[in-house]
């Protein structure tokens, strides 16, 4: 069965708001105010939360950021889970791009860095998670992505074959998931990243998910 894999935060839905707010609530706790942006930082966020506090602590001019990052990461989780769909949306057109690739037999699913846990939450906050058919998240398996495991891991619980299936995601780690996988991977092109994209060499880009079944057909033989 042709499979399409997709990324969770940044690619099928803009996280980035809740996400800062989440870490900035841990540098509020500390005492130190909020040195998060959620619009210029919106592109770090996609990179996960450990990214965001290291950020956050460089800034700050922390003596011990690496030490920082790791005692306060437990805390970013619990503030995130609390507000995980505060300002969380879909992107345009990512429902629809799904169910067309559904009613037209592709087994649609999800290979992510967020926990497994918290992306079960969201989706089905977002009213989405029955459209698709397998969610593999950083925690479940021992390895996560740019290893290839939790890909194949996601198109074969989604019924499909690697070999007919293509990842749809937003980061460097997409794209050397999708090569170390040996599938083709699609960046889109219309978040904070976007002008990043292109020097990713993806096998395509993808301005807006309207396009996204005709790129998918030209891809998975």
């Amino acid at each position: 069965m042709r499979t399409v894999i997709f990324d969770l935060d940044g690619t099928l839905a803009d996280t980035s708001r809740d996400l800062i707010g989440a870490a900035n609530a841990c540098f509020a706790g500390l005492g130190h105010g909020m040195p998060l942006d959620p619009v210029t930082d919106a592109a770090t966020a996609f990179q996960g939360g450990r990214a965001m506090l290291r950020l956050g602590f460089g800034r700050l001019d922390h003596p011990a950021v690496e030490d920082a990052v790791t005692e306060q990461f437990p805390i970013f989780l619990d503030h995130y889970a609390r507000d995980i769909d505060r300002h969380t949306r879909l992107y345009p057109g990512a429902v629809a791009a799904v169910d067309r690739l559904r009613d037209a037999g592709y087994a649609v699913g999800i290979c992510t860095n967020k926990p497994e846990g918290l992306a079960e939450t969201l989706m089905r906050r977002l009213g989405v998670r029955d459209r698709f058919d397998s969610l593999i998240g950083a925690d479940t398996l021992p390895v996560r992505k740019p290893d290839p495991a939790p890909y194949r891991a996601a198109v074969e619980q989604a019924g499909g074959a690697v070999d007919r299936s293509v990842l749809i995601g937003d980061t460097v780690t997409d794209r050397d998931t999708a090569r170390a996988a040996g599938v083709p991977c699609v960046l889109v092109g219309f978040g904070p990243a976007a002008a990043a994209m292109p020097d990713l060499a993806p096998a395509a880009l993808l301005s807006h998910y309207d396009d996204l079944f005709d790129l998918v057909g030209r891809l998975i033989p």
